[in-house]
C-alpha cells in the first residue's frame, strides 16, 4: 500500500454561520459545497478524479438528512469507491480522515474527499446542554448528577493543580497563548487579544475553568483533499503526507469505575506511541502540534501524553512561553479549540486543515519556520481514545 497524500484544502471561518433571527440563511450543503470547490480547485484535479466522499456526520440539528448520498446529488459527483457518514463523537473528523485514507491505502479510490458541516449556533442552549452535552456521559449514572464534559476536565485540572504544585495562572497562560495564535488566523472564531488577567476575570464555568479557559460553540464547514502519493508527486508541487497513525481506546466512557492515573491520558501516550513508531520519529522530531484540546487544562495534558514536555511541566512550558509561535514545540497554532473555536464534529478535520497549511508553508503570519513535520490529535471524551497523525511535508 501506498502513502496518501493531502494536497487539497478548504474551509468557512469558524463562528456563527447561520442568522440569529428569522431571516433566511445558507443551508449546510450550500456553505459544504462551496468549501468543496474551493478544495478542489487548491488540489488542481479533475472531478471524474474523486473516487469516494467520507462525511463527519452532521450534528442532529442538521436538517437534510441522509446528508452524505444527498451532498453527492446536490455535487453531482458519482463515486466509484464510497459515500459515507463517519460518526464517532469528537474523533468524527478524524474518523472521516481515516476512513477516505484506508481506502486510498487499499486502492477503492485515488482521489477521495474528508469533508463535514457542523451547525450548532442558532440551537437553544437549553437543548444543546440536554442532547450535546449532558447525555454524552452514563445517562442512568452520571446525567442526573449534572456531570458535563467540562466538569470532568474541571476534575483533571483540580487533580493536576494538587499533584504538581502548579497554578491556575499557569494554566491559563493557554488561552492567552492560543488567543494571540488566533489573532493570526483568518479562520478563527475570537481574534482579539487577551491578558491573564482578562482570562482570570472571566466568570467561572465549572471551577476552577473560566469562560475564556472552554470551548464557545461554533460552526464551521471543512473539506480535505487526499490522494494517493502517486497522485500527488504527478502534480509537481509540494504537498503532505500521512507519516504515521495511531489509535487506542482504554474500554472506558468518560469517568471509568477502574481507578487509574485520571490525568496521565493513557489512550494518547498509546495512540502517540503507535504514531511515532511507525513514522520512525520521535517527539523531538516534530516541529507543531495540533491538538484536540477543549479546555485549557487538556493541552497541556495530552501535551505532556505526546512527550512534548515532562510530565508535571506542560503548564509551566506554557507560561515560560515554550509552547507559543517561536518556542520550543509551538502548540495550536490555530488558536485551538478555546479560540479557533470547536464546530466539535469536524473539530479534527480543522486541525488537520492547521496542520497541512503549516507544512505547505501557507500558514502567514502564523507560519512555524521551516516546518517539516506536523502533529495533530483527536479524542473521544475525556480522552479515552486519541486518534494521532503525524504529517510530513514533501517538497517537489
Amino acid at each position: 500500500m501506498g502513502r496518501v497524500a493531502v494536497i487539497g484544502y478548504a474551509a468557512t471561518p469558524v463562528g456563527r454561520l447561520q442568522p440569529k433571527g428569522p431571516e433566511i440563511g445558507s443551508l449546510e450543503h450550500e456553505v459544504l459545497a462551496d468549501v468543496v470547490l474551493r478544495a478542489v480547485e487548491m488540489a488542481q484535479v479533475d472531478k471524474s478524479d474523486i473516487g469516494g466522499l467520507s462525511f463527519a456526520q452532521p450534528r442532529p440539528y442538521t436538517q437534510q438528512k441522509y446528508f452524505a448520498t444527498f451532498m453527492a446529488s446536490y455535487l453531482q459527483l458519482p463515486c466509484d469507491g464510497f459515500v459515507a457518514e463517519v460518526l464517532g463523537n469528537g474523533m468524527t473528523g478524524g474518523f472521516a480522515f481515516e476512513h477516505a485514507a484506508d481506502n486510498i491505502r487499499t486502492g477503492r479510490a485515488k482521489v477521495a474527499l474528508a469533508l463535514g458541516v457542523n451547525y450548532e449556533t442558532a440551537i437553544p442552549s437549553g437543548e444543546h446542554m440536554m442532547s450535546s452535552m449532558r447525555a454524552v456521559g452514563d445517562v442512568d449514572f452520571q446525567a442526573p448528577f449534572g456531570i458535563t464534559p467540562i466538569a470532568w476536565y474541571a476534575m483533571d485540572m483540580m487533580r493536576y493543580l494538587h499533584d504538581f504544585g502548579a497554578t491556575r495562572e499557569d494554566v491559563a497562560t493557554v488561552a492567552v497563548k492560543n488567543r494571540q495564535h488566533a489573532t493570526l488566523n483568518p479562520l478563527a472564531q475570537y481574534r482579539k487579544p487577551t491578558s491573564l488577567e482578562e482570562v482570570l476575570d472571566q466568570p467561572t464555568i465549572v471551577h476552577p475553568l473560566g469562560l475564556y479557559e472552554v470551548p464557545p460553540r461554533s460552526d464551521g464547514a471543512v473539506c480535505l483533499v487526499l490522494a494517493d502519493e502517486d497522485v500527488a508527486r504527478a502534480s509537481g508541487r509540494p504537498y503532505v503526507v500521512v507519516r504515521g497513525t495511531g489509535f487506542h481506546h482504554e474500554g472506558a466512557h468518560q469517568i471509568t469505575a477502574t481507578p487509574n492515573d485520571m490525568i496521565a491520558l493513557n489512550a494518547a501516550q498509546k495512540a502517540g506511541g503507535q504514531a511515532f513508531d511507525e513514522a520512525g520519529l520521535r517527539p523531538s522530531d516534530v516541529d507543531f502540534a495540533e491538538l484536540y484540546a477543549p479546555c485549557t487544562i487538556v493541552e497541556v495534558l495530552v501535551s505532556e501524553a505526546l512527550g512534548f514536555a515532562p510530565r508535571g511541566a506542560g503548564a509551566r512550558f506554557a507560561a515560560e512561553g515554550r509552547t507559543s509561535l517561536g518556542g520550543d514545540i509551538p502548540l495550536s497554532t490555530s488558536g485551538g479549540l478555546t479560540s479557533r473555536g470547536h464546530p466539535a464534529y469536524v473539530t479534527p478535520l480543522y486541525n488537520l486543515l492547521e496542520a497541512v497549511e503549516q507544512l505547505m508553508h501557507r500558514a502567514g503570519e502564523r507560519q512555524v519556520r521551516d516546518a517539516s513535520v506536523g502533529l495533530a490529535t483527536a479524542e473521544l471524551g475525556n480522552y479515552n481514545a486519541a486518534l494521532v497523525h503525524i504529517l510530513e511535508r514533501v517538497s517537489a
